[in-house]
């Protein structure tokens, strides 16, 4: 390829709602000069392939397909992608390239992928879910296995429909909406208070091209999305849908938390955050909900449990968001939770959650002590392989 090659833009679109997605694609194709769209199609797995398109505005330009990579059809795209998108590159005749993700296909790991492999010949320029606000609560409640719906990436794929969308959702700076007829005030609040920073771009609005242009900054996506210095939303309450910010600095008691997980997990159509638990109090846990089902992970350690000559290797968004929860005795550990949902029973969700608690009792027989509690998790943290 000239070294003095134009660079390519490249515009990531996702989403589970698919007709939402092509209206987006269809739109940016009919309004930036000389863009193309990129497409891997991943429900021919099963046959051993995906399927690759290539179209502009004026139909398709390309088909191929691509081999299966270790039964992974998500691997065989990020194998696959890269090398496209520099063939599109060195042709010189492309000035948009548009990534549109299958179904199930999360923009976060494919932004990564482009990113990582772009150089001087590739650019990301955004990253945007398209979404149809009357469609948002339906997949947000939905707890089926995408295996069950027709939409995993892989054998061992065991994400859910709730989860994979609610990460479609937050992680892109920009949402493309396809409002139709059936979208309410509840839809669009709810959309709201899940990704309050969101832009929301509407396909009518003429501003489309430009937010796909806009420019992308992988390393603050990614941090907004880490538990330790998420950006969660805050407390809200509009036509209907209320959303809960929870925070404390008291531990939690693992068996009584443990016990209360099935509540909780059912208690919003989305929750997430970072908590801790006494026994545990060196590890930051994250908190991540969606239709029913809960994902809780350790996440590293808090930043109280480290050394301070470790604090110069913490990237600066995560000392900045240990700065704003910092306790005179316990540092960084606190519970920040967050719930959204329409008719949300926050005096109720607030009663159960402050009932997980230690007791006064239990918090002031001290750190030492709180290491003798029923150690509830350790089956869900530490599971035997």
């Amino acid at each position: 390829m000239p070294t003095d090659a134009p660079t390519l833009a490249v515009v990531v679109v996702a989403g589970l709602h698919a007709d939402a997605r092509r209206a987006t694609v269809e739109r940016l194709l009919q309004t930036v000069p000389d863009s193309v769209a990129l497409h891997h199609d991943l429900g021919s797995a099963a046959d051993g392939s995906v399927t690759r398109t290539v179209r502009d505005a004026d139909g398709e330009t390309s088909r191929g397909e691509t081999p299966l990579v270790n039964d992974c059809a998500c691997c065989a795209l990020r194998e696959d992608l890269v090398p496209e998108l520099e063939r599109l590159a060195d042709s010189g005749l492309t000035r948009l390239a548009v990534v549109e993700l299958w179904d199930s296909v999360e923009p976060k790991a494919m932004a990564e992928v482009i990113v990582a492999a772009g150089g001087e010949t590739l650019q990301l320029t955004n990253v945007i879910t398209a979404i149809d606000p009357a469609l948002v609560l339906p997949c947000l409640a939905n707890g089926d296995d995408l295996a069950e719906a027709g939409l995993a990436a892989a054998a061992t794929d065991q994400r859910t429909v709730g989860d994979t969308f609610a990460r479609q959702l937050e992680y892109p700076p920009v949402l493309a909406l396809v409002d139709g007829e059936e979208a309410d005030d509840e839809d669009r609040a709810l959309l709201r208070q899940v990704h309050p920073t969101a832009r929301h771009v509407d396909l009518d609005s003429g501003e489309l091209a430009r937010a796909a242009l806009a420019g992308f900054d992988i390393e603050a996506a990614a941090a907004a999305q880490h538990p330790a210095c998420a950006l969660l939303p805050q407390e809200a309450d509009e036509a209907g849908v209320a959303t809960l910010v929870w925070r404390r600095h008291r531990p939690f008691h693992p068996e009584r938390l443990y016990h209360a997980l099935e509540d909780l997990a059912c208690a919003a159509a989305r929750s997430r955050g970072r908590f801790w638990l006494a026994d545990r109090p060196d590890t930051l846990l994250s908190w991540d909900a969606a239709g029913g089902a809960l994902c809780v992970e350790c996440a590293g350690p808090w930043l109280a449990s480290l050394p301070d000559a470790a604090w110069e290797t913490v990237p600066p968004m995560r000392r900045a968001a240990a700065a704003l929860d910092w306790h005179p005795e316990h540092g960084d550990r606190c519970q920040h939770l967050v719930f959204t949902a329409p008719g949300l029973d926050s005096g109720n969700l607030v009663d159960l959650l402050d009932s997980c608690l230690l007791t006064d009792a239990e918090y002031l027989a001290g750190p030492e002590a709180w290491q003798h509690l029923p150690a509830a998790f350790d089956d869900l943290l530490d599971p035997v392989s």
